[in-house]
């Protein structure tokens, strides 16, 4: 795609959009900022829960996603679900590559440091249901096949999450020889067995908050706005009005987050360093090498970066919340799983910037469209 067509709809664009990265940094140093030099502010975000989920973060992320799933064209789901070249990549890409990788990514960069490398591995077995949703937005990507992935990751996380839990921190490390000695071993490998007994109910718990109100709501939305007055009005006057919230619902989000985490994260700047670091790695990896896959397989530019976003994204929320209830508020494994986001937020929304650039390597490139503004 020519230059041209994209500073046009560049020069379309609002102030929030244009300065996109430049507003979700902010919001990461506000909220650090808050949680620093506030006294108990974290401590009292905390205690704001409705049965055991952060109220503040909850209304974020379903003012985030609800204006994304609006725009789902849940007509053309079917379109998806046929699709195995999406499908097949990510579930292989989601529950056994992703996983896999951060599991010898923690070992590999933290063999001394057994807590941060639990509080990685259980990072790694959350996969996305929410924030990648408005990432694959951003980045042009397939509203529809979004929709469906994240839907089919929900189904797995349900079903898959503690077994995995207790096959990465208790089975396998003892068939690799990895085993921790000693008696931090020994209280590691107690809690790690703990992991598998995460109730069923508390993970579909957070799919059905995070996924299923949004995803109810957009798709109501669309089918009541659509036979009350057309497509033709629902696409280019409701949307357009509620499209905007979604930014909004993501700096509050950020705020929010690592205002309940500000202090723990600036205390310990080395360790937070060091756990950053296979992040990092992890995240360009497994965006990297699933855009590269959806590429080889045919798929166009659209589908190849959901395949990408949904397989490179986590899901912080449920990672934060296992971790405390499984380690302790203050243990290492909880400082890990909240510093995964500090390192996704940016990194993420850096690929998109990535992501648009790749487009034009594609043979049927995603168009650029005064509807979507942000995609510019």
């Amino acid at each position: 795609m020519s230059a041209a067509p994209e500073q046009a709809v560049a020069g379309r664009l609002s102030f929030l959009d244009r300065y996109l990265a430049v507003w979700i940094l902010a919001a990461m140093a506000l909220g650090l900022g808050l949680g620093r030099v506030v006294p108990g502010l974290g401590d009292a975000l905390a205690e704001v829960t409705v049965t055991g989920v952060s109220l503040p973060i909850a209304l974020g992320l379903l003012v985030m996603m609800y204006p994304v799933l609006a725009k789902v064209r849940y007509d053309r789901l079917d379109t998806v679900t046929r699709d195995r070249r999406l499908l097949l990549p990510s579930l292989l890409l989601n529950w056994i590559v992703g996983p896999a990788l951060m599991f010898a990514l923690a070992w590999l960069f933290l063999p001394d440091l057994p807590e941060y490398r639990t509080g990685l591995i259980i990072v790694g077995l959350a996969r996305c249901i929410a924030m990648v949703i408005i990432w694959n937005d951003l980045a042009c990507g397939d509203r529809e096949a979004a929709a469906v992935l994240v839907a089919l990751n929900s189904v797995f996380q349900v079903v898959a999450f503690s077994a995995l839990g207790w096959f990465y921190l208790s089975v396998l490390p003892g068939w690799l020889g990895l085993e921790q000695s000693g008696e931090m071993g020994s209280h590691l490998l107690e809690q790690s067995r703990e992991l598998g007994g995460v109730s069923v109910w508390e993970i579909a718990r957070s799919v059905l908050i995070f996924l299923g109100i949004p995803l109810t709501a957009g798709y109501l939305t669309r089918r009541i706005g659509e036979k009350a007055k057309g497509r033709a009005w629902y696409e280019s006057e409701l949307i357009p009005r509620i499209g905007p919230f979604a930014l909004y619902g993501l700096l509050f989000t950020i705020v929010i987050l690592f205002a309940l985490q500000g202090d723990a994260i600036t205390s310990q700047p080395l360790d937070v360093a060091r756990i950053a670091l296979p992040l990092l790695v992890y995240f360009a990896l497994m965006w990297a090498g699933s855009m590269a896959l959806g590429r080889s397989v045919g798929l166009n530019y659209s589908r190849a970066t959901t395949l990408a976003f949904t397989a490179a994204g986590n899901n912080f929320e449920l990672a934060i919340a296992v971790a405390i209830a499984t380690f302790g508020a203050t243990s290492g494994q909880a400082l890990a799983g909240v510093v995964g986001p500090l390192i996704e937020v940016p990194v993420l929304i850096g690929l998109v910037y990535v992501a648009l650039y790749a487009r034009r390597y594609f043979t049927t490139p995603a168009p650029l469209t005064e509807e979507d503004p942000a995609h510019a």
